[in-house]
């Protein structure tokens, strides 16, 4: 008859309580706020917290705090309107020294953050912001390669001493090898085989032609390095703009998406992302450090000397560096960089290979410099607009500092290592950093949106009165119509709503204007099953079944067509998943929960309601349904 277990009623209360802790930070709002990080380790200090409180004191603007959080300065705003004004003060202010983003700060209390319990995360149609797709021109990458293997093979040539007459790259990708003498033929094709292996030959008609051209498995390998290189050159220069959660994502083989939310200046962004940038090797003067602190200290630089400073690693002050003027190599020769371990000792390294003109000039270096110190610097240009008296001024702005100091061990050329590194994660960031110098290759905007903050709290107003008013005229439709089983209804359909919200909340989903839309239809999912329900309850009860066995015939036999109807709905969420982009797997993340939450509240749940109201009644007359 109708029975639900002790075990079941204490999941069910348990599973609400999830609910209701992890769905109610949503009812907490964001305050407007600025977050401000030191550059170059400059400090985050109670000093900087006194000095942006000034500015903003004098600038007449509101707020609520000043406070250190997490090694940053988070002032949260009174009004929303002013975050943008406000912003612009402190960046007059405060200038290159600091990073001043726009953010948007939690309120929710520590309590519930110590149990894992956070908002849902906004998207950028209901932040505002900008939407960049960025197609990476692979032809131009695989075109450097081949042509970097060109001069591999003049190289290798000169070294054996093998007379040539061509060694170009052919407008097909294949490299053209014209030998002086037949006989030196079947010896390059060895040479080439044995020292260049992602070559493969090509039978040619003359007997002193070679033709070589880059394996399948290599031309794969370079366009993966290049989009991979371009995504952490695209993530270092964003990082520039001071964008709290930007996105930048690999999207299928060749594209790059970068959302920048609360960011409005599409021409700045650009100007950013436009930026260039290179590498310099330049060997170490002096006795290192020492006389570096004495050139800092004093002034005094010697003549055929530069002072720099080496990237600050953990938050600590920047160390002077002296370097030679003289550059060894530069990032215009980099060909590849790639983490890993030292064979000998075990301890992580880069290795970094060189074009030829750049591995000469190594090995020239390091046969009179062994033993002795030299630094990688990092040079970025970006571009800058300013107003100055009505005009548009457009200056560069040029970072340079030192990434890398190394000993030199012994001779070496176009291939080395960068040894001596502190983790496995530091060499492989400094890999990508290497090679973050410049673009693998270039790229291009196919696709820009911009969302205006204004317009994004009107998709929040406006998507979730659309998902409260048609949440409302179910629940009254379903009270005029089914009557106490309406109750039990409304019951289920508003836990399955509370479990939406908060497992979205708990796996830190972000909600877009299609998920809105997701959650919409999870409403209707979930009355088409307790629709069922009712309807397999009202049509036992016509047959002359009793009302206790009509209400326990109706679940049982409305659970199966429940389980099959929603699980062809939930193959065709995974399918949107798996397949979609962007706004689609926001639609399909909120809809494939909402069908798993709406089985479980619309057969146990509401049962196990049901079994409370009716299950200890010995005569049971009638069912109000």
């Amino acid at each position: 008859m109708l029975e639900f277990a002790r075990w079941k009623y204490v999941l069910a209360v348990l599973i609400f309580l999830f609910g209701i802790l992890y769905s109610l930070p949503n009812l907490y709002p964001q305050d407007t706020a600025l977050q401000i990080t030191g550059t170059r380790g400059k400090a985050v200090d109670d000093a900087l917290v006194s000095r942006v409180s000034a500015i903003l004191d004098r600038g007449g603007i509101a707020y609520k705090a000043a406070q250190l959080e997490q090694g940053n300065l988070l002032v949260r705003l009174v009004e929303p309107s002013a975050q943008i004004r406000a912003a612009d003060l402190v960046r007059e202010t405060l200038r290159s020294d600091y990073i001043v983003a726009l953010n948007l700060a939690s309120t929710v209390p520590a309590w519930l953050e110590a149990i894992g319990a956070f908002p849902m995360v906004l998207g950028l149609d209901l932040q505002g912001g900008v939407h960049f797709v960025m197609e990476v021109d692979q032809k131009a990458a695989i075109e450097k390669r081949q042509n970097g293997f060109a001069d591999d093979i003049r190289a290798l040539l000169r070294d054996n001493k093998v007379g040539y007459s061509l060694v170009e790259r052919r407008a097909d990708g294949v490299v053209e090898v014209q030998l002086r003498n037949p006989a030196d033929r079947n010896q390059v094709a060895r040479l080439i085989g044995r020292e260049l292996p992602d070559l493969a030959l090509e039978d040619a008609v003359s007997s002193v032609a070679l033709l070589a051209h880059i394996s399948d498995a290599k031309i794969k390998a370079v366009t993966d390095d290049a989009l991979e290189q371009n995504l952490a050159t695209l993530r270092t220069r964003i990082n520039s703009l001071g964008v709290a959660e930007p996105v930048v994502q690999r999207q299928g083989t060749s594209r790059i998406v970068v959302q920048l939310p609360g960011v409005q200046d599409t021409a700045l962004a650009k100007k950013i992302l436009g930026a260039t940038a290179t590498l310099e090797w330049r060997a170490v003067m002096g006795s290192g450090f020492t006389d570096a602190l004495d050139a800092a200290r004093s002034g005094r630089v010697p003549a055929d000397a530069r002072l720099y400073y080496q990237r600050p690693r953990d938050g600590g002050e920047p160390q002077p560096v002296l370097l030679s003027k003289r550059v060894i190599a530069s990032g215009d020769q980099l060909v590849e960089t790639n983490a890993g371990f030292d064979p000998e000792g075990g301890l992580p390294m880069v290795s970094v290979q060189l074009d030829n003109v750049g591995g000469k000039r190594m090995l020239d270096h390091t046969t009179d410099n062994v033993g002795k110190q030299m630094g990688v610097v990092f040079i970025e240009r970006t571009p800058e607009v300013r107003m100055v008296d009505g005009k548009q001024v457009r200056t560069v702005k040029v970072t340079e500092e030192v990434i890398s100091v190394a000993t030199t061990q012994g001779v070496f050329g176009k291939r080395f290592q960068i040894t001596g590194l502190e983790s496995a994660q530091y060499a492989s960031e400094l890999a990508l950093l290497m090679r973050a110098g410049s673009l693998a290759a270039p790229v291009d905007i196919v696709s820009e949106r911009i969302i205006g903050p204004s317009l994004g709290k009107e998709n929040i107003e406006r998507g979730w009165r659309a998902v409260a008013y048609s949440f409302l005229f179910v629940l009254i439709f379903f009270l005029v119509y089914y009557r106490m089983f309406g109750l039990i209804t409304n019951i289920a359909l508003l836990v399955n709503m509370l479990l939406v919200i908060a497992v979205m909340s708990l796996i830190g989903a972000t909600l877009t204007l299609p998920g809105l839309a997701g959650i919409a239809l999870t409403v209707a999912l979930s009355v088409d099953a307790n629709v069922l329900i009712n309807e397999r309850i009202r049509e036992e009860l016509l047959a002359g079944n009793t009302p206790m066995a009509s209400i326990a015939t109706g679940y049982d036999k409305a659970s199966g067509t429940i389980f099959d109807a929603n699980v062809t709905a939930l193959l065709a969420g995974i399918a949107l998943f798996s397949f979609g982009t962007g706004p689609v797997k926001g639609f399909a993340v909120s809809m494939c929960l909402g069908i798993l939450t709406s089985m479980y509240a619309a057969v146990s749940v509401s049962r196990g309601i049901a079994t409370l109201i009716y299950g200890r009644r010995r005569r049971l007359q009638s069912v109000s349904i």
